[in-house]
């Protein structure tokens, strides 16, 4: 039910003549190992290094992995790591910030960084031609951040929004009170986010001193995975990075765990429900019962468990078991139920304890964990999917977790026995291990109409200075092709009207099979029934006419199965089971149960959700935001109230299902190891027998006027800044020849990082936010174009004066070639890099099938590109935008 919804020149004569040899004695690898499609080695600095050779598409991921983290950073500086890892952006070895956003844009802009407790992450997925560029700038970074004093200014701004933004989230404060109750004394009570006081108190010199210590090769982890040659990949990594020398590390800091401070505290939330949490410590990574754990946490999180139980009894609007924090000592496991707004936390909890001190007691039921270690063994397989979630996995397990390969997990899984989970059980699920938190919601006020932001700001647009990039990287940038077309995909339609779309992938023995069926509840539910779609998406779950829901999660448990129904409708099974996971998907979408006592259970559950909803800032500021775009009467603007999912039937929900979920509405795609004759064969199978009958209902939305200007300001007691949106509706759709022009253009404006004009204006050089991002949202009938952004109160009116300055210069003056080269770079890799997955392949064909595009539209896309000028792009965005037409909503704190 809940929806939320990072040289000597004089001897470089010598080595000229023999400049291989030179290179291999310096920089050739101490060990090398070669298996199947992995190869590792060692250089003689210390570094790391693992390459995985996967052809999915031609693209590769580089993930840097430093062993160093929260847990490392000094006394009083909790963020230091964060703060080291945001300066890396900003400038390295030989390499200006500007020049590493502007490669990073011109890359495809799948860049980023992550900072955990005990390691920090660059990762970065180029196409698979440009590895060498994507390994040039990490060894510079290897080498030496610049941590200049006047760049850690600036960027000091835009990390304390980060800041502000993660201490508004009232799951992040509940967590940072948790680790203090968990860990505390130790590293580990303070994620490695830092404060804002600490990061005052830092300086550049402070952080140059961290890099020093930690930023060595002999303490890093280098990941490649990809389209790429092993051999060649190795030789670069040893040119670029072998040079760099080995350092001392410093001493790391020793962890002692103290028996676990248990307490209950409430908090206040913006959230529409009420969330209880009861969390204990469990074993840490490094511990011999950390597989056990993660069964524990499976079994624990099962349909067909006792804690999730409470959602079908009525009791709990959602409820579910997970690992919150896995650091090498200990780990945090926790149980939420959430319940209506008003809901009674404390009683909740006495239950969901009383739940799991039985199953400590009494044991837990064998075929769960039996699912639990098939469900997770199957997942490792479909790791093998994504280049970069690959990537993410051997480094996660390699750097973070100490093992020699993702496959030590899976062995470790494998061999847990239900004896190891009930001890495991039995001895950390305890009352005296635990730590509880209520998160109550606050509602917020109505939204306030102002005038907007106004201020006093007088903002002239300074010029664009083009970024002159290094020899090495500028001629292999400069290049701009459309990308070949990618591998075809049999695209059929079934005698029902139902399309089907099989493309084949052999990355792993695995199937994925994503489905959508076009609707529109604003015009397909009745008057006064607003909300059966919501109420139909909840009742997938209660099983099928021949399965009730046990015997269903059951089943799926057998094949260890991931599947959903409903308006968007999956299953992700294995290459043997793909029969047999299309058969319960079918039974599921078509003949779902509807049983009517679990129809009262989620009508009433519904009901008492929306009734929160309607109340949080969340909502409000989303409706202020409705009403002021669209005009009276669209039916974009009908709201769901506890009264009209109240006034819900059985039968017009049995109505509404037959109405809305039709074949020739329907789109399928099949992708992963299955033959397009296997694919078609098995699902006109089980879905070929679907009939539709009667006129499909409309699903498309009458164009609508441009909006009028207004402003309106939402409160809300938890947050620490201003989240803005700047909105309005453009008077064209999705097919019109200008969509194009208004993307580049947009990829000009943000997609980029500082390479772009709104993140360099309103991050690099002021500090005002931490994110801002642009959308451009064309659809069969309307479109809307909207820039959010989150900032301190005193900051928000000059972040909006400097985003209306940016797209005001888009519409009187043509962007530069500079700017128009990389945004057309921009986006041709980005169309590439969106086959990184197998997932993102198929959520592609299914989205274009679905509004009626091409699907090689990508591909004609990047052609329409490559011809647009500058010209072209100021002309449309005069056209379409307005800068002074916005629609502004504000959420943010109460007093302005």
């Amino acid at each position: 039910m809940i929806r939320e919804t990072t040289w000597l020149f004089g001897k470089r004569l010598a080595c000229l003549g023999i400049l291989a040899v030179c290179v291999a004695q310096s920089v050739a690898p101490q060990t090398k190992q070669v298996r199947s499609n992995i190869t590792r080695a060692t250089l003689k600095n210390g570094l790391r290094v693992v390459i995985i050779r996967n052809p999915l598409a031609p693209v590769v991921t580089v993930e840097e992995n430093y062993i160093a983290g929260g847990d490392e950073t000094p006394t009083g500086f909790p963020g230091m790591a964060h703060a080291q890892e945001h300066m890396a952006f900003r400038g390295c070895d030989g390499i200006s910030g500007d020049q590493i956003s502007a490669m990073y844009a011109q890359l495809g802009g799948f860049g980023n960084a992550d900072t955990e407790q005990n390691i920090t992450q660059y990762f970065t997925t180029v196409p698979a031609a440009d590895l060498e560029i994507a390994l040039r700038i990490d060894a510079a970074c290897m080498r030496k951040i610049d941590d200049a004093e006047e760049e850690w200014a600036q960027e000091k701004g835009a990390i304390e929004q980060e800041v502000a933004r993660d201490l508004s989230n009232p799951t992040y404060k509940f967590l940072t009170r948790l680790n203090a109750d968990m860990f505390s004394g130790t590293p580990y009570a303070h994620d490695a986010l830092g404060t804002k006081e600490s990061f005052d108190a830092t300086t550049g010199a402070m952080l140059k001193t961290f890099a020093a210590d930690w930023y060595a090769p002999n303490n890093a982890l280098l990941v490649v995975v990809g389209d790429v040659d092993p051999q060649t990949t190795l030789d670069q990594i040893g040119k670029f990075y072998g040079p760099i020398p080995r350092r001392p590390l410093p001493a790391r800091p020793r962890v002692r765990l103290d028996p676990v401070k248990s307490e209950t505290f409430a908090l206040d939330s913006n959230l529409p429900y009420l969330l209880a949490l009861v969390a204990y410590r469990l074993p840490g990574t490094e511990s011999p019962d950390y597989a056990a754990a993660r069964v524990l946490a499976d079994v624990l999180a099962s349909q067909r468990a006792e804690l999730y139980a409470l959602v079908p009894q009525g009791k709990a609007l959602a409820a579910e078991f997970g690992l919150a924090e896995t650091y090498p000592l200990a780990s945090v496991g926790y149980a939420l139920a959430a319940l209506p707004a008003g809901g009674d936390g404390s009683s909740i909890v006495a239950e969901v304890k009383h739940i799991l001190a039985d199953y400590a007691t009494k044991g837990v039921p064998a075929e769960l964990v039996d699912a639990a270690k098939r469900s997770e063994v199957a997942g490792a397989e479909f790791q093998r999917n994504s280049i970069p979630g690959l990537a993410a996995a051997w480094s996660e397990a390699l750097a973070a977790n100490g093992r020699n390969s993702p496959d030590d997990d899976v062995a470790a899984i494998k061999a847990v026995k239900i004896a190891d989970v009930n001890r495991i059980a039995k001895q950390y699920l305890m009352e005296q291990n635990s730590v509880v938190g209520i998160l109550k919601p606050v509602p917020a006020g109505g939204p306030v109409s102002s005038k907007g932001f106004g201020g006093d700001e007088k903002l002239t647009s300074a010029p664009t200075k083009p970024v002159q990039l290094p020899a090495w990287a500028e001629g292999k940038l400069a290049s701009l092709e459309a990308p070949k077309e990618a591998l075809s995909a049999a695209d059929t339609k079934l005698p029902n009207g139902l399309r089907l779309i099989v493309k084949t992938v052999m990355a792993s023995p695995t199937v994925t099979v994503l489905g959508n069926v076009r609707h529109d509840p604003n015009l397909e539910a009745p008057p006064g029934k607003e909300g059966e779609a919501d109420v139909l998406e909840e009742l997938f779950s209660y099983g099928t006419k021949s399965l009730d829901r046990l015997a269903f999660q059951k089943a799926l448990d057998d094949i260890a199965a991931n599947e959903s129904a409903g308006y968007n409708f999956s299953v992700r099974v294995l290459k043997n089971d793909f029969s047999r996971g299309v058969e319960l998907l079918a039974d599921n979408e078509l003949n779902p149960a509807l049983p009517a006592d679990a129809f009262e259970i989620v009508k009433h559950q519904t009901a008492d959700f929306v009734k929160g909803n309607l109340e949080s800032p969340g909502y409000r500021a989303s409706r202020a935001l409705t009403e002021a775009l669209l005009p009276n009467g669209d039916p974009s603007r009908r709201e769901v109230t506890p009264n009209t999912v109240e006034a819900i039937t059985l039968d017009d929900l049995r109505q509404y299902h037959a109405k809305t979920i039709r074949p020739d509405l329907t789109t399928i795609v099949v992708i992963g190891d299955v033959s397009a004759e296997e694919g078609r064969t098995v699902i006109q199978k089980w879905f070929g027998s679907w009939k539709a009958s009667g006129t499909p209902p409309e699903t498309t939305l009458a164009p609508v006027p441009a909006n009028q200007v207004s402003a309106a300001n939402v409160p809300d007691p938890s947050e620490l800044q201003d989240n803005v949106t700047l909105a309005e509706q453009l008077e064209l759709n999705r097919y019109s020849q200008d969509y194009y022009a208004l993307d580049l253009g947009n990829h000009v404006l943000g997609g980029g990082f500082y390479a772009t004009r709104l993140y360099h204006d309103l991050r690099q050089v002021t500090g005002y936010v931490y994110n801002v991002d642009v959308h451009f949202d064309a659809t069969r009938s309307r479109a809307r174009y909207s820039v959010t952004y989150a900032s301190d109160p005193k900051n928000s009116s000059k972040a909006r004066a400097l985003i209306v300055r940016d797209l005001s210069d888009m519409q009187t003056t043509e962007v530069t070639p500079g700017e128009l080269q990389q945004a057309k770079a921009l986006l041709l890799r980005q169309i590439r890099l969106r086959e990184s997955s197998e997932d993102a392949v198929a959520g592609g064909l299914l989205a274009r099938a679905q509004m009626d595009l091409p699907l090689d539209e990508p591909s004609r896309a990047a052609r329409r590109y490559l011809d647009l000028t500058a010209a072209q792009v100021q002309a449309a965005f005069r056209k379409w935008l307005r800068p002074d037409g916005f629609v502004e909503v504000t959420r943010g704190p109460a007093s302005k």
